[in-house]
């Protein structure tokens, strides 16, 4: 049966059947997260009317809604199944909703009646990087490099509080622009953090056996399966090189060699061309700053996971004028889907001189210094 809460106390009371003939009231506690009735999310969103539709991806469709006290919320169905129970689903819900952080988005309460897994989040007035940056001229928003600036940074102090302070720590799996969301001052805040906790590994939002997006995947995640911080701060790196250039990383080719994102920023930097990435857009920005920004997320998205820096690393590269060792930097690690194509030749065991080679690599005092091991880098991998 469903959940029929009752306040009291600042807690919720839900009736359980737990045998035939038999209730048992089981209590949740509601301190950080409201349990809202089907029904009451439905009258919400108007029946969830398709102009109430703000979202949708992998793991289900994001409505706008209005609550009865005024409140306005995005509404987010879940199409992924749980295999949890509710009571398992509710314990996951507690721990999410305890999080709290300027850089990510207020998980206000959730609806487990029946099959449905419904959460509700704060309202986010400028909607996704996606809609207001990467998106059409209908939703764009004008931003200059500050505004830029400070968006790449938010973002990054969210993530490395979900690396470092969260506890148990979080890998968001995956970190894009539809996942960064902007209030009314332009201020980032990271979306669906907590889905990670809440599905198994198999909930996937592509055709691979993990969750994330093409485009932002990894290589030694996309390819074997290795999963770690290091994988969150790869497409941390991808959102950067997006927010500069204005493009997006998973639709658009650049070049005479129709190369991904990455591919092209390392192109540049080899030609000593970095400025050609930034967003025609951008009018007057500083030069030297930019350069950094773009030197930063190639470290992010290096072939080797152990040659990227930690989240908390990278806030200090970006928030501090340092002078970054990019003679250290190694070839980024590319996944391609099989429908991605490029003109660019090559095979699946191409391997970049740098991977064949060992040595130390640094980002002056800010990264430290690791060895090479070409047998754990995965670079330029093609369709099979």
């Amino acid at each position: 049966m469903g959940y029929t809460c009752f306040n009291k106390s600042n807690s919720c009371f839900s009736l359980r059947k737990n045998r035939p003939g038999h209730q048992q009231l089981e209590e949740i506690d509601t301190n950080n997260v409201k349990v809202f009735s089907f029904n009451s999310l439905r009258s919400a969103t108007a029946n969830f009317h398709p102009s109430n539709r703000i979202g949708g991806g992998g793991f289900g469709v994001v409505y706008r809604g209005m609550l009865r006290d005024g409140t306005q919320v995005a509404i987010k169905c879940l199409s992924a199944e749980s295999k949890q129970g509710k009571h398992e689903f509710m314990t996951e819900i507690r721990v999410i909703s305890k999080i709290r952080h300027p850089n990510l988005v207020e998980l206000i309460g959730c609806c487990i009646e029946d099959n449905n897994r419904i959460l509700v989040y704060e309202y986010m007035e400028n909607n996704s990087l996606t809609a207001s940056l990467l998106g059409s001229k209908g939703k764009h928003i004008a931003m200059d490099w500050s505004k830029r600036a400070a968006i790449c940074l938010g973002t990054a102090t969210g993530l490395t509080f979900l690396h470092d302070e969260v506890e148990p720590h979080i890998v968001h799996r995956d970190i894009k622009a539809s996942n960064i969301l902007l209030d009314g001052k332009l201020q980032p805040k990271i979306g669906d953090f907590g889905l990670a906790k809440l599905f198994p590994d198999n909930v996937t939002h592509v055709t691979t056996r993990v969750a994330g997006t093409v485009g932002y995947l990894a290589p030694e995640y996309a390819l074997l399966g290795q999963l770690t911080k290091k994988a969150d701060v790869y497409s941390f790196g991808v959102l950067i090189l997006e927010i500069i250039s204005g493009r997006s990383s998973n639709k658009a080719a650049f070049g005479e060699d129709l190369l991904i994102l990455v591919e092209w920023t390392w192109k540049l930097k080899k030609e000593e061309r970095l400025l050609d990435l930034v967003d025609p857009e951008l009018v007057e920005y500083p030069e030297d700053e930019v350069q950094r920004f773009i030197k930063v997320a190639l470290f992010c998205t290096q072939a080797a996971a152990h040659q990227r820096p930690t989240m908390k690393q990278v806030v200090e590269m970006l928030s501090r004028n340092v002078n970054l060792n990019d003679k250290a930097l190694t070839e980024p690690g590319i996944y391609r889907n099989k429908s991605t194509h490029h003109s660019g030749g090559g095979s699946s065991d191409n391997t970049s001189s740098s991977q064949k080679k060992k040595g130390k690599q640094s980002v002056n005092h800010l990264v430290s210094s690791t060895e090479l091991d070409s047998t754990q880098s995965v670079t330029r991998m093609l369709p099979r």
